[in-house]
């Protein structure tokens, strides 16, 4: 037996946005960052919330990655106001800090590291979850995992529980329109992972597949066209739709050692999530090619690589994906990313350390202890080939 969680509600395409004067309520937190508000976006929000009749209240201290810090302080404002909406506006670390407000500020018995996919929280007492996603590529408007940064044993807590999935998720191709490509790139590649992923993991299924094997198509397809023109709306549209696909995949199957091994990069050396988990991914595939070939080669038919067998078919995946990086300017190497070998090989034994801890070791569909971590971790720094 498997349980499935999805959204209970998605708005897509062009005009989504309208969808916010329509929703009844009384007062509507909104959970942002300082571009939100930059760029125009948080004031269309509070005006279309305005205009259903709501009282709004802004949050937009949100940073990247964000610390526990942050969750503590938005929490604050949202026990001050008292909301019966939570809505996350932006990026995946605002989403994230929105899910983590939403448990705290229902839960005020529970501390942060207290969210788990075993506890029974008890939450929508108080308020409603509604995200809204500006970029292309967490899926953490449709998911129940919440990452964030404990800053001071420097790592990413990988927190869960399938109450803190929206109620609502609202996708308006317009809204990524505004990133630039550097952000275009990062998201897109982290949605690919994350569909890549899901497909190959320990707990799959019918399910998932279909959502991850659609998005895979569609970041093959799009991703490039969107990062040569922001403006091209279709190309948008589809990439918008496919990380939120990508994020239901991975949320009903599990991540697996490319997510391991990023966070870990992430939160050692600093590293954009996206690009984080992207520049493990070809060694990865090449990793568990022994024992997942041919979920590989069913991914590499979908895309029309060729090859003649399972083996020819991953090795054709594998270098589509470092064209697909090479084509947005991804990194193909941890090298790539500017990070010395002395300070890498400095923490190696600290990167292993929190590959080993996280969910995506579990999911893997090919076993992998310290020692394959280590192997691993070295040979993506430089660029070669994974032979064992």
């Amino acid at each position: 037996m498997w349980e499935l969680t999805f959204p209970r509600t998605i708005i897509i395409g062009e005009g989504a946005l309208d969808y916010l004067e329509e929703l009844r309520g009384q007062r509507a937190l909104i959970i942002t960052d300082r571009t939100m508000r930059s760029l125009g976006i948080l004031d269309e929000v509070a005006r279309r919330l305005e205009k259903a009749g709501l009282q709004v209240e802004v949050f937009d201290g949100v940073e990247p990655e964000p610390s526990k810090r942050i969750v503590e302080r938005a929490v604050q404002v949202a026990r001050s106001f008292g909301p019966d909406w939570i809505i996350g506006l932006g990026g995946g670390s605002c989403m994230d800090v929105a899910k983590a407000v939403f448990v705290l500020y229902e839960r005020p018995d529970l501390a942060l590291d207290e969210i788990t996919p075993l506890a029974e929280l008890g939450l929508r007492k108080k308020a409603r979850l509604l995200n809204i996603p500006t970029t292309s590529g967490t899926g953490s408007e449709a998911t129940w995992a919440i990452v964030i940064t404990d800053e001071r044993e420097q790592r990413k807590m990988e927190l869960a529980s399938r109450e803190v999935v929206a109620d609502v998720a609202i996708l308006d191709p317009s809204l990524p329109a505004s990133m630039p490509p550097r952000l275009t790139a990062d998201t897109g590649l982290d949605a690919l992972t994350h569909a890549l992923e899901a497909y190959v993991s320990k707990w799959r299924n019918d399910f998932s597949d279909a959502l991850a094997l659609w998005a895979i198509r569609a970041v093959f397809r799009y991703l490039p066209r969107a990062y040569r023109n922001g403006q091209d709306m279709e190309a948008r549209e589809k990439l918008h739709n496919a990380a939120t696909m990508a994020g239901m995949a991975f949320s009903n199957s599990q991540i697996c050692i490319a997510h391991a091994m990023g966070h870990a990069l992430g939160a050692l050396f600093k590293v954009p999530h996206g690009r984080s988990v992207a520049v493990f991914l070809p060694y990865t595939i090449e990793y568990n090619a022994r024992v997942a070939a041919d979920r590989y080669a069913e991914v590499a038919d979908a895309l029309g690589l060729g090859g003649e067998d399972a083996a020819e078919k991953t090795a054709k995946l594998v270098e589509a994906v470092r064209e697909l990086l090479r084509e947005v300017d991804g990194p193909l190497s941890v090298a790539d990313l500017g990070i010395s070998r002395a300070d890498y090989e400095a923490k190696l034994e600290d990167l292993v350390d929190r590959a080993m801890s996280s969910t995506g070791t579990v999911a893997n569909p090919r076993d992998v202890g310290r020692q394959e971590y280590a192997r691993l971790f070295k040979y993506a720094y430089e660029g070669k080939p994974i032979d064992f």
